[in-house]
Parts: C-alpha cells; structure tokens; sequence
C-alpha cells in the first residue's frame, strides 16, 4: 500500500545517544529490497545526511535543510533548492550581533561561522560534519544562505522566534528543531512541500507516502504524507495531527513503524513482538 516512507533523524531515526539500533537498520534495508522508497527528511545538511544514509543503503534523493535542498548522492547539482535572500540573510546576522546569540549559517553545503565558538564545534561534532570561519558573514550572504541555525537556550529562541515571524511573516520559514536549535529558510523550504515535490517526480501519489518524525520542523512533514507517524516522544503539536503515534526513538520506534505497516508480519523483526500495547493510535489529521 505504502510506495515511499520519508523520516526524521534527531528525535526520530536516532536515539537520544544519537545511534540507530540494529534491527531498525535491518527493517529499512527490508523495506528497500522490497520496492519501498526510502528517504531521510531532516534539518541537516546533505552531506551529514549522506553519511547516515549511506550506513542504510539508502539510495533515494534526500530532504536536507528543512526541506530547501532535494539531493542525491554522487550529483552534482541539486535537484530542488529554496535559499533564504541576502536582504533576510543580512537582516538575521545582524539580529545575531545585535543579541549575542549564536547563529551559523549553510551555503553551497557548507557550515559557517563567523568564529570559532564551543557552540559551533559541539554541533560539528555531533553532525560529523566539517566547518569554515568567515568573520565577514554579511559579504557571504550575498548569495544567499541554504539556511541559518541559532542556537541557544529554549526561553532565549522562544522569544527571538516571536520576534523573527513579526519582522518577516511570510518571508521566511522560521522553526525550531530542537528546543535549543531555531532554524530559518526559504518560506517555501519546509519538509512537506519538499516531500510532495519528491514525490512527484517519483511519480508515486501523496496517499501512498509515510512520514515520520518527532519535532515542531516535522509538522508539515506529516501533514503532507498520506499517512503521519508522531514518535512517541514528539511534540504535542506533531501527535495531534498524526494518524498514529508509534514508540519513542529511545525503544525503536522506526522499526515499530516499519514491522506494522510496511514489512510483512512474518518479517517483523522478533525484539518488537509486544510493543503494541505500548504505541497509541493519534489523532487522525484535521
């Protein structure tokens, strides 16, 4: 029934340490052997999404940046991309400046910094991705930015969250997703309207898709899919509007998805035998 399965990484795919259990990789290289379009829908860059895809054998082009760049591995060029204009660039660097909060910028997919921050070297860690200094962000943004990430405290984002969607209302695609990450994009760069871009050129119809994620950024993801899976630990927001709500990312709940409704039931791997009684059917969607 379901040709495409789109997901989340942080808070979804990957646990908590951010790891992927076995089985979970077994259950989606199952699915691709089977026909099943598997993708990645995630706030990262390509090239940290490559590196996770590659470890699963996905081969499908990938939902990267919130949804503003569509890529395939081994392509040169993008295949859909929305970048924020150097006006909102200029404007949120400033913005940046003006409250000392931490902001790193996404440009021809690489990660910027004006310096060198602990912020800045934590995240590239954790993403496993490489990242440049460029003091001079403002001559950067001249050509426009894939994306724009602040990171700070969650009472700090929330505050700079309301003010960014009062300066630019429809202008731009102003998120967050972490509590600690508000992300910025292009307004048409979210992972829905990325989804069902995809989607088309796959030729496979929105009522045969599946999105799965956790976070605020992942709202349009599962509005989108014909059918929405909220991890047990997503966000009020996301559950309310899923058609069901599957286990958290710490107790596999990929692989919970993937056994009920896109594998076989003799195939269903043999850990999640059980974890039935603990998933809860959401909200359909309204």
């Amino acid at each position: 029934m379901y040709k495409m399965i789109a997901i989340d990484l942080d808070g979804t795919l990957f646990t908590d340490e951010l790891t992927i259990s076995p089985n979970t990789v077994t259950a989606i290289q199952k699915a691709i052997e089977m026909g099943t379009v598997v993708t990645i829908a995630t706030g990262r860059m390509f090239s940290s999404a490559q590196l996770i895809a590659q470890q699963l054998g996905i081969h499908a082009p990938l939902i990267t940046y919130q949804g503003a760049m569509i890529k395939s591995a081994g392509k040169a060029d993008a295949m859909y991309e929305r970048s924020v204009s150097p006006g909102i660039a200029e404007k949120l660097i400033g913005i940046a400046r003006e409250k000392n909060i931490h902001l790193q910028v996404y440009q021809d997919d690489i990660l910027y910094g004006a310096e060198e921050t602990e912020k800045l070297v934590v995240y590239a860690e954790a993403v496993q991705v490489p990242y440049a200094i460029e003091p001079d962000l403002i001559g950067l943004a001249q050509k426009g930015f894939t994306k724009l990430l602040f990171i700070d405290e969650p009472d700090v984002l929330d505050l700079l969250q309301k003010e960014l969607q009062s300066l630019f209302g429809e202008s731009a695609y102003i998120e967050k997703s972490k509590k600690n990450y508000l992300e910025v994009t292009h307004p048409e760069a979210n992972k829905g309207s990325a989804l069902l871009f995809l989607a088309n050129m796959l030729g496979i119809n929105r009522s045969e898709i599946i999105g799965i994620g956790d976070n605020h950024n992942d709202f349009e993801l599962l509005k989108a899919a014909g059918f929405g899976i909220a991890m047990g630990n997503a966000v009020q927001a996301v559950k309310d509007i899923a058609d069901y709500t599957t286990l958290t990312n710490n107790d596999e709940g990929v692989l919970h998805a993937f056994d009920k409704f896109i594998l076989e039931p003799e195939n269903a791997v043999a850990t999640t035998e059980g974890s039935e009684e603990h998933a809860q059917l959401g909200r359909k969607k309204l």
